[in-house]
């Protein structure tokens, strides 16, 4: 039987919360995080994740992206804390930041910060009205703010990751990656993606692989052969 690599976080992005049960079954122990993302929510997301908890053992990452007003924001992630859930998103905006933290003061719930989302390219930001500029440029300087505001990681394409993981602030903060995608799977929705084994070589800590997984013929198998790129990446890093 495989072990389960830390750094591998499967999304959970199926339509109902049982439908994500038979996936972790069927994972079983070569799997010990997931992802449930914000369309999982009015599918039973939140009881999933308490039940991935306490009665599965695995780690949780919700995918919220959480953007509202400081009140609000605190509110909330106190709310979420209580499923004593390990990771949790929020848009990079530094209030937005400082308010989770804040609401997350007392657990060991981790706040990360959006930079740019993975699915976005210049056009899409131009269509949005954000300002002129690379999307590095900008992914990097949201993280550096983020992480000001206290954030304790961030969401970011493995190209960025080595530039934010050279800022100052970044010592000690975790970068996760989504728009994973193993060389010869499809790009779907994903624009700025790159592989298992480079992501990690960029520097960042946990990978996020969603459809090469749970569409894939044999998901567990498909998960193995992740987990394996990662432990390779990792063995390879080691003897640099």
């Amino acid at each position: 039987m495989t072990l389960a690599n830390d750094r591998l976080i499967v999304a959970l992005d199926v339509p109902e919360a049982h439908s994500a049960l038979e996936l972790v079954e069927a994972l079983g122990d070569t799997v010990s995080f997931y992802k449930i993302g914000l369309g999982m929510l009015t599918g039973g997301g939140l009881a999933l994740a308490n039940e991935l908890k306490q009665e599965h053992g695995k780690r949780v990452f919700l995918d919220m992206k959480l953007f509202d007003i400081g009140a609000t924001i605190e509110a909330a992630v106190r709310g979420l804390a209580r499923y004593e859930l390990d990771f949790l998103t929020v848009h990079g905006d530094p209030h937005v930041v400082l308010a989770a933290k804040q609401g997350a003061a007392g657990t060991d719930l981790k706040i990360l910060a959006v930079t740019v989302l993975t699915s976005l390219d210049r056009h899409d930001l131009d269509a949005g009205l954000i300002r002129r500029g690379d999307i590095p440029e900008i992914v990097v300087e949201r993280a550096a703010r983020a992480f000001a505001a206290g954030a304790d990681g961030v969401i970011a394409s493995a190209r960025e990751a080595t530039h934010i993981r050279a800022l100052p602030g970044a010592r000690g903060r975790l970068i996760v990656t989504p728009g994973i995608r193993p060389a010869g799977s499809a790009l779907n929705d994903q624009k700025r993606v790159t592989t298992p084994a480079d992501a990690v070589a960029m520097g960042a800590d946990h990978i996020v692989v969603g459809r090469p997984i749970w569409a894939a013929p044999d998901p567990s198998a498909a998960a193995v052969a992740v987990a394996a790129e990662l432990a390779a990446a990792d063995l390879q890093t080691a003897k640099a």
